[in-house]
């Protein structure tokens, strides 16, 4: 799989993660969890094909996207498709940076994977459209920067005091919740509020989100895992504790996980590999 990431400068920087080009993807699967991440996405499929997303439970299909989709902010795991020789262009938001851009509260995007003509109208189809035109991977980036800053709306950015707390729990995701609010100048219910408003999650629920992807990257980088270790090093009240926290977020408990050899990847895990 080739993959092709944008160098963003300026106030596109300040908010989005990435802009990535992925294509010649052939994957061993035709369906994959995405475990959360703490990102909103747009999705542009360049190739043809619809994609679903499944029930987590059953894998039964319940619903198709094509051309443009968008993902909000996943509380936990989702089933999506996995196709041969896919190609999609995927802008990856801050955990904070989509909200200039939506210009709604992020919130409204929760647990929804939604079609991009429905939140944007025609706008973004000929942005798609003009994408699949250019020629080069770079043209591609230029027509989605272009179309990102005339979004880009100044008064919707998020205030100095918010970004504070959320610099905090990225840097310290086992850092004691009451100790990121000290100096926040303003009530708890107000700083819960903007997040909803600006992230879409809790500020607790978003912490919870980001110690957990820190343990993924933790089991991905090591070739032996102590469990229990893990629980006190994370601080979790205990190993069932855990455990059931590991089950929310990934649909399965650590030990199957290591089993099933989901610790080659650190977000998407294959569902029905082949052999």
């Amino acid at each position: 799989m080739a993959i092709e990431r944008h160098l963003l400068k300026g106030v596109l920087n300040q908010y989005i993660e990435a802009i990535f080009h992925l294509k010649d993807f052939i994957p061993d699967h035709s369906i994959e969890r995405v475990v959360p991440t703490g990102h909103v996405f747009i999705i542009f499929e360049l190739d043809g094909f619809q994609r679903n997303t499944y029930d987590n439970d059953t894998l039964a299909p319940i619903a198709t996207f094509k051309d443009v989709w968008v993902s909000g902010m996943q509380k936990n795991h989702i089933s999506i498709s996995a196709h041969q020789h896919s190609e999609l262009f995927v802008i990856q938001f801050k955990a904070f940076g989509a909200y200039p851009f939506f210009h709604f509260p992020m919130q409204n995007l929760n647990d929804k994977v939604i079609s991009g003509k429905e939140l944007f109208g025609e706008d973004i189809l000929a942005l798609r459209k003009e994408i699949l035109e250019k020629k080069s991977t770079e043209e591609k980036f230029q027509s989605a920067e272009i179309w990102l800053l005339e979004r880009f709306r100044k008064d919707k950015t998020p205030p100095a005091e918010l970004l504070k707390v959320l610099e905090r729990l990225q840097h310290e995701p086992v850092v004691n919740f009451p100790e990121v609010i000290e100096g926040y100048a303003k009530t708890q219910k107000h700083l819960i509020d903007q997040f909803k408003k600006y992230v879409g999650l809790t500020p607790k629920y978003y912490q919870r989100m980001l110690r957990f992807n820190v343990i993924l990257q933790q089991i991905y980088q090591s070739k032996k895992i102590e469990w229990a270790q893990v629980a006190y090093q994370f601080e979790y009240t205990d190993q069932s504790h855990f455990i059931k926290e590991f089950k929310h977020f990934s649909g399965i408990n650590p030990q199957k996980f290591i089993q099933q050899g989901f610790n080659d990847a650190t977000n998407f895990f294959p569902l029905d590999k082949k052999g």
